[in-house]
């Protein structure tokens, strides 16, 4: 299993002490440093079942420089979402936890990482 995180956000310190708790065999991607390309967002996207505008960070101040809230959010737009998720990663929603069983979960609570869990070690 990897782990996307960014060490100053406070929900993947979390989720860190949780899988270190579990004994969970994870592997550490600080993606604002070792930065996802667009098919890897991709194929992030697809083991998540979400769409980019679903993990992307609105709130952000690249997000508002873009003007992502008024971007349409259909498949005509889904290049353009991911693009813009690999040129500035701090818009992608964190921590991502990627399991060996093909899944994925946008972890931010404590439940969804015990989720995670559960499906590795099934």
């Amino acid at each position: 299993m990897e782990i996307w995180i960014n060490p100053a956000c406070s929900k993947c310190r979390s989720a860190l002490t949780l899988l270190d708790a579990e004994g969970a065999d994870y592997t550490v991607r600080r993606y604002l440093e070792d930065v996802p390309s667009e098919d890897e967002i991709r194929a992030v996207l697809d083991r998540l079942h979400l769409e980019p505008w679903d993990i992307t960070r609105t709130q952000e101040a690249a997000a508002k420089e873009l003007g992502l809230k008024e971007w349409p959010r259909d498949d005509s737009a889904r290049d353009r979402w991911v693009k813009a998720l690999a040129e500035h990663p701090k818009l992608i929603q964190r921590p991502i936890i990627t399991a060996d069983d093909g899944t994925a979960v946008v972890a931010r609570t404590d439940e969804v990482v015990r989720d995670a869990l559960s499906r590795q070690k099934a």
